[in-house]
């Protein structure tokens, strides 16, 4: 995966981006429009109706009708209509033993994600790209041992949820109906504020325990940036034929490697079970081809603590400034071929205009390139053999600040 990442060109890096957040929001939730003309569900606190909803006996399977929004990136950057991008209507089916499917319908092809015996694809119509990798051995695992936790009493969510509450702001249940199922809307947005993320919410079904509804706003935006929502819901068994579709044929195949869990360590390579920790300016230098490059204050924010990281088996370095959200991070590694070529690629044309294309900023004489969105933006810049990637939940004025100070 951090190979794919330092090599791949931007524009499907963004369209991997782009494919996972889709991943996300489905794996939190099955999103439901509110349709209204539902049964409402009665008042109640929020740690009694997380406890019933965990408490609600396991559902065969899922068929749901979507609509996916996506607001994260301005129309005059995407070139194209892929769906993944701009959004669309399609379904998503969910089997009772975690088999899944996501389509999108777009004008220039369907956008497919599937996770099906142990191993996922997704399909990027606007690049005709197929990206697809195994799932973690332990996953199956995992769920087995969350299964067998038991559950927690109505005391021990309250206890949670009062921890939670002294960071985070989170409302109570709201009752109301979601595509005529009664269902239960928490709000829960940072405390403090910071970043421009506003706040996400989440639905889910009153009786059947399943989340129904998933969306991210951005500060001081009523509408959300992200939101997946189905126009209507079905509960049973799933046919297995649904998952053994495959991706169409002569689409360029990427495969995506399962990440190992190891880490650099201070001798500069992977020992498994032994990874450590490797911080400070002097100490993450000394595992450096190139100068690290990390002031003490940067867009005014004070630097944090500077870390080395493995970036496909190759040295690199975290350097965040400033705290919580609204804090900005920088990553810098020693520049490829690849990274070299990224910026003229996002910037060609033909092939290279699918998908987006990214406007550039001047950064102390060098062009960089910039993504702004709704909830953050990123700059990234090559000079003198270094590549500096800089992000966060900030402006483009402040993103720019931070890269010219570098």
């Amino acid at each position: 995966m951090n190979r794919f990442l330092r090599t791949a060109p931007t524009r499907r890096l963004l369209a991997v981006l782009a494919c996972a957040t889709a991943v996300i929001a489905v794996g939190a939730t099955i999103a439901v429009a509110a349709a209204g003309g539902g049964s409402v569900p009665a008042p109640g606190p929020l740690a009694q109706a997380i406890h019933t909803a965990l408490a609600a006996p396991k559902v065969q399977g899922i068929s749901a009708a979507i609509k996916f929004t996506n607001r994260l990136i301005s129309s005059s950057e995407i070139q194209g209509g892929d769906p993944l991008l701009i959004g669309a209507s399609g379904r998503i089916w969910l089997s009772s033993d975690h088999r899944f499917r996501l389509e999108l319908q777009g004008d220039n092809g369907d956008a497919n994600i599937v996770v099906n015996n142990g191993s996922w694809w997704a399909y990027i119509p606007a690049m005709n790209t197929v990206y697809e990798g195994k799932l973690p051995a332990d996953a199956g695992a995992r769920r087995r041992h969350s299964r067998s936790d038991g559950l927690p009493t109505v005391a021990q969510i309250q206890t949670d949820l009062n921890r939670a509450m002294k960071h985070l702001g989170i409302s109570g249940a709201a009752p109301t109906d979601v595509a005529g199922r009664p269902a239960y809307t928490v709000t829960v947005s940072p405390k403090p504020a910071g970043g421009l993320l506003g706040s996400v919410q989440l639905a889910w079904d009153a009786l059947k325990g399943v989340p129904l509804r998933f969306a991210v706003y951005a500060r001081g935006d009523s509408s959300p940036v992200i939101e997946l929502a189905a126009t209507g819901i079905t509960y049973g068994p799933v046919s297995s034929g649904v998952f053994s579709i495959s991706p169409p044929a002569g689409a360029e195949v990427v495969s995506v490697a399962t990440p190992s869990g190891k880490g650099l360590t201070r001798k500069g390579h992977h020992e498994a079970g032994r990874d450590r920790d490797v911080s400070g300016v002097a100490a993450v230098q000394s595992h450096l081809k190139f100068k690290l490059v990390a002031p003490s204050t940067l867009a005014g924010k004070q630097r944090q603590p500077v870390r080395l990281l493995d970036w496909g088996g190759k040295a690199a370095v975290l350097v965040t400034y400033g705290q919580g959200l609204g804090g900005i991070a920088v990553i810098e590694q020693q520049a490829t071929a690849a990274t070299s070529k990224q910026l003229n690629m996002s910037q060609g044309s033909g092939e290279h205009q699918r998908g987006i294309t990214l406007p550039t900023v001047n950064i102390g004489g060098t062009s960089a390139q910039e993504l702004d969105t709704a909830l953050g933006t990123v700059v990234r810049f090559t000079r003198a053999g270094v590549t500096y990637t800089v992000l966060g939940s900030v402006t483009p004025s402040v993103a720019d600040s931070a890269a010219r100070g570098l």
